[in-house]
C-alpha cells in the first residue's frame, strides 16, 4: 500500500503521524511511505532521519495526499486539506466528528474512509488509541492548571503545593477515567488536595484504592459539583464518552459561585466539552476569561510536547496502520472488531452511531460498507 505521511498544519500542532521507527516497519512490509519535507521536524525528527528508514520525501501537502492510498495523520484534516482528499482515500487520525459538525460534513461530500483513532475500542471498553494522548493530556492539565493560577495570568495567585504553614489548592477532577486519573496523580504529586469525581462506584473504589492521601473520590452528581466548585481553585473536566459530545457538568450560571481566578482546564473540548462555556482554544492563545473565571481549552494538548506526544501516539498506532496497509481496510475491520469501531464514515455514509445522533444524520450499518461489493 502507499502511505502517506502530511505535516500537521492545525495551529501550533507539532506532532507527526509516524517517527522514522514507524516508516522502517512499514517498509519492512513491502509498504511504500511517502513523508511531507519537514513534517517530523517540530517533534524532533530530521527529513534524513526518514530517508534512513526508507521514506521518500516529497516536498508539498498536495503531493503527499495525491500519491497515498492511506493518510497517517495526528489531527483531523482542516479546511485547507478538504479539497486534497480523494474518493476512498482512507485517512487513519484523530477525527472526534461529533464536535465538528463542518468536518463530518466535509468527509461525507469528499466519500473518504474516515477510521478514527479515538473510536477504536477493545471488547473491555479500552480506547487503545486514545489512551496514550489521554496520559499525556491528563498529566499536562494540572501543569497548565497551575500556571494559570500564577496572578500575571489573571489566576487566584495561590500556589498549587502550597508551603508549610499555607494549605494548598483545592483540585477537582471531573471523570475517572485514563485523563482524570493521570491529572490527580500529578496535582497529588505537586501537593494539592485533590478531590475526583465519576459516576461509576466500582471505579471510584479502585481509584481510593491506590491513589495517595491527598486524594479523595465523590460521587458524580449536580449538586455534588455545584457545592465542590465553590471552594475549588483548579477544575479539570477530563469526561468521555466515545465518539459523542461530551455532557455539560459545569454550565453557565455556576461560574458565578466560583470564587474570581478559579481555573478550568477542560481536556475534554474536542468532544465539544464537559464544561459549558468552553470552546476551542489554542496553544498561542490560550485561555479566556468569563464571569472572572480562567477558562484554558486547548484542544491538542500533547501537541505542546510532540516528541513524547509523538513517540507514545505511534507506539499505540503502528501494529493498526501495518494491518489496515497489510490487508486493507476492509479485510482489516472485518477481521478485527476493535478496527471495525474506529469506522465513523465511509464512502460518503456515517456508520458510526455517537456521529450520526450528534448531527442527526442517517446511520449506515457497518456491515453495509464491509460487504465485497465495497471494495
Amino acid at each position: 500500500m502507499i502511505i502517506g505521511v502530511p505535516k500537521e498544519i492545525k495551529n501550533n500542532e507539532n506532532r507527526v503521524g509516524l517517527t522514522p521507527a514507524g516508516v522502517a516497519e512499514l517498509r519492512k512490509h513491502n509498504h511504500t511511505v511517502y513523508v511531507q519535507a519537514t513534517a517530523g521536524l517540530g517533534s524532533g525528527f530530521q527529513d534524513a532521519e526518514y530517508e534512513e528508514a526508507g521514506a521518500l520525501i516529497l516536498a508539498t501537502i498536495d503531493e503527499v495526499y495525491a500519491q497515498a492510498e492511506m493518510i497517517v495523520k495526528v489531527k483531523e484534516p482542516i479546511k485547507e486539506e478538504y479539497n486534497l482528499i480523494k474518493e476512498g482515500q482512507l485517512l487513519f487520525t484523530y477525527f472526534h466528528f461529533a464536535s465538528g459538525e463542518e468536518l463530518t460534513h466535509a468527509m461525507i461530500e469528499r466519500k473518504a474512509v474516515c477510521l478514527a483513532y479515538e473510536t477504536v475500542e477493545l471488547p473491555n471498553r479500552a480506547l487503545p488509541l486514545l489512551i496514550p494522548m489521554s496520559e499525556v493530556a491528563g498529566r499536562m492539565a494540572p501543569q497548565e492548571g497551575a500556571k494559570y493560577l500564577e496572578k500575571p495570568l489573571k489566576g487566584r495567585g495561590i500556589l498549587l503545593g502550597g508551603v508549610p504553614g499555607v494549605k494548598p489548592a483545592n483540585v477537582l477532577v471531573l471523570g475517572g477515567g485514563i485523563v482524570g486519573t493521570q491529572a490527580a496523580k500529578v496535582a497529588a504529586g505537586l501537593g494539592a488536595q485533590v478531590t475526583i469525581m465519576d459516576i461509576n462506584l466500582n471505579r471510584l473504589r479502585e481509584l481510593d484504592d491506590f491513589m495517595p492521601k491527598n486524594v479523595v473520590t465523590q460521587y458524580s452528581n449536580e449538586y455534588n459539583i455545584r457545592e465542590a466548585i465553590k471552594t475549588v481553585d483548579l477544575v479539570v473536566g477530563a469526561v468521555l464518552i466515545p465518539g459523542a459530545k461530551a455532557p455539560h457538568l459545569i454550565t453557565r450560571d455556576m461560574l458565578k459561585t466560583m470564587r474570581p481566578g478559579t481555573v478550568l482546564v477542560d481536556v475534554a473540548v474536542d468532544q465539544g466539552g464537559c464544561i459549558e462555556t468552553c470552546k476551542p482554544t489554542t496553544h498561542e492563545d490560550p485561555t479566556f476569561i468569563i464571569d472572572d473565571i480562567v477558562h484554558y481549552c486547548v484542544a491538542n494538548m500533547p501537541g505542546a510536547v510532540p516528541y513524547t506526544s509523538t513517540l507514545a501516539l505511534t507506539n499505540a498506532t503502528l501494529p493498526y496502520a501495518v494491518r489496515l496497509a497489510n490487508l486493507g481496510w476492509q479485510e482489516a475491520c472485518r477481521r478485527d472488531a476493535a478496527l471495525r469501531l474506529g469506522l465513523n464514515v465511509v464512502n460518503g455514509e456515517v456508520v458510526y452511531q455517537g456521529v450520526a445522533e450528534a448531527w442527526n444524520l442517517p446511520l449506515v450499518s457497518v456491515d453495509s460498507v464491509l460487504e465485497p461489493a465495497h471494495a
